[in-house]
């Protein structure tokens, strides 16, 4: 693997970089490969998307589809049109291990579980997180550290994680508590619909994956989706952490039923998968993005922008450039601009049915504001790692079930 990623960033160095963002337990580069056209310097107005693979180190496809992946972006740009739209309108990011340690500690690959699940110091990674909803107190690896500081230096709007063992797409939260609607099976963000449709995007692509019963384990994933939480809960998962700390739509891919199959397997699930992973990754063109600025023309870092009636227990927030992503499905919104010591500014947006060509709609804000703001603390992560969930009482407006979903869902508890 990193001979494959030296050659590709010495071959392609106008729209390559590579770079590792740690080690790993026992000293192995953490690489990343990141394909645009501007690969290493950020650019006002174009997202960041990332994939993470085999951070289960036993988890072999969606390593091996991420190798493919890159390899297919870097030849084609230049020939397809679409392929090469996204190089110039995306910063993509491409991590085909987070595990190497335990990658190379598979001695006999099993389907189900080899020993090279966890890292070196046998942590699970996915564990591993801080977690929202309880205390997660492990003792943080390196591998998990460096991914932390990793989301601290990008201004991350999608990603996926890729992993094996079932064939779904799943979606946040992973975790929850009763305010998250877990009374009833399932933990919802304020981003369902965009959770799901995202999931969707993925499933609908990959003929296996929408048919949601694929695999010998007796668990259906209608249309090849599923709520984290009600598939089964975990703790310290990455997604859930992306998704609060990091302002990063995150989702899972399971991506075979065995995670560890044999080689003659592996040409077959990138033909599965190439449409969705592609698919994908435009949609970090979703919604609405912009620039904060005060009166003056100078751009505001550290200011709340977030849609009215979705608010993130976490508040989403500029970087330090003054830019803003909201992934949203078409519709009419209220945006709320918050800056210390200030009344909130309320401004309407209309996100339209047909989707902008590989840009999400634009949408600059300019404060009305006196006196200079430019000198506002920048902080990407604005909150606390804590369980910021955990004393929060009741339902929220969002995540309130439905009477249907409530009595579908006694049917499940009385008949599964």
């Amino acid at each position: 693997m990193e001979e494959f990623l030296k050659t590709v960033a010495q071959s392609y160095s106008s729209i390559t970089h590579l770079h590792s963002i740690g080690k790993s337990v026992e000293g192995r580069n953490l690489w990343v490969l990141v394909v645009g056209r501007f690969p290493k310097t950020h650019r006002v107005g174009i997202p960041e998307f990332k994939y993470v693979a085999n951070m289960h180190g036993d988890e072999t496809v969606g390593r091996e589809l991420l190798l493919h992946l890159i390899d297919y972006l870097v030849t084609n740009d230049g020939k397809d049109p679409d392929i090469t739209n996204l190089i110039s309108s995306t910063r993509i990011h491409i991590m085909p291990s987070m595990n190497p340690d335990g990658f190379e500690a598979v001695k006999k690959p099993d389907c189900y579980y080899s020993n090279g699940r966890e890292n070196r110091n046998n942590y699970d990674l996915n564990r591993n997180f801080p977690d929202a909803f309880v205390l997660n107190d492990v003792s943080r690896q390196p591998e998990t550290v460096a991914v932390m500081q990793w989301l601290k230096t990008e201004t991350f709007v999608l990603s996926a994680n890729l992993h094996g063992g079932a064939l779904v797409a799943s979606y946040p939260f992973d975790n929850g508590v009763q305010a998250t609607g877990t009374l009833f099976s399932r933990s919802l963000t304020p981003d369902d619909d965009v959770f799901q449709y995202l999931a969707y995007t993925y499933a609908s692509r990959n003929i296996n994956m929408k048919k949601g019963d694929q695999c010998k384990n007796k668990v259906k994933f209608p249309n090849g989706i599923t709520n984290g939480y009600s598939w089964y809960p975990i703790q310290g998962g990455m997604q859930d952490y992306n998704y609060i700390w990091a302002q990063c739509f995150e989702i899972t891919l399971e991506l075979s039923c065995c995670k560890y199959p044999r080689e003659e397997k592996l040409p077959s699930f990138w033909n599965s998968n190439k449409a969705s992973l592609i698919e994908y990754m435009k949609q970090v063109h979703l919604g609405v993005k912009g620039q904060v600025f005060d009166q003056n023309g100078n751009p505001l870092p550290n200011v709340i922008v977030e849609v009215q009636d979705r608010k993130h227990i976490c508040p989403y927030k500029t970087n330090k450039f003054g830019e803003y992503y909201l992934l949203l499905l078409p519709g009419s919104y209220i945006i709320n601009v918050t800056v210390p010591g200030y009344d909130p500014y309320f401004t309407e947006v209309f996100i339209p049915k047909k989707s902008q060509n590989f840009s999400a709609l634009t949408k600059d804000i300019r404060l009305p504001f006196q006196g200079q703001l430019n000198s506002i603390q920048v902080s990407n992560l604005s909150c606390p790692t804590i369980p910021l969930y955990r004393d929060l009482p009741g339902h929220s407006a969002a995540t309130k079930p439905s009477l249907f979903l409530f009595l579908v869902t006694l049917l499940h508890i009385f008949f599964k």
